[in-house]
């Protein structure tokens, strides 16, 4: 497997679990902080980009 792959889908994986604490907790930082990390990730998965290419994409 690719490692951008594998980070990628680590990523969508932590915005996720960031996004459902915030609307758990009824933080709308948080939830905003997941939704931006799930896009993160989706674009690495998808561009097959290192971390940095990430935050430049966004």
């Amino acid at each position: 497997m690719n490692m951008a792959l594998i980070e990628g889908n680590w990523k969508q994986f932590k915005g996720n679990i960031r996004l459902q604490w915030g609307r758990l907790c009824g933080n709308p930082l948080d939830v905003i902080i997941g939704k931006r990390e799930m896009l993160a990730g989706k674009i690495q998965e998808i561009c097959d980009l290192a971390k940095d290419g990430t935050g430049k994409q966004i």
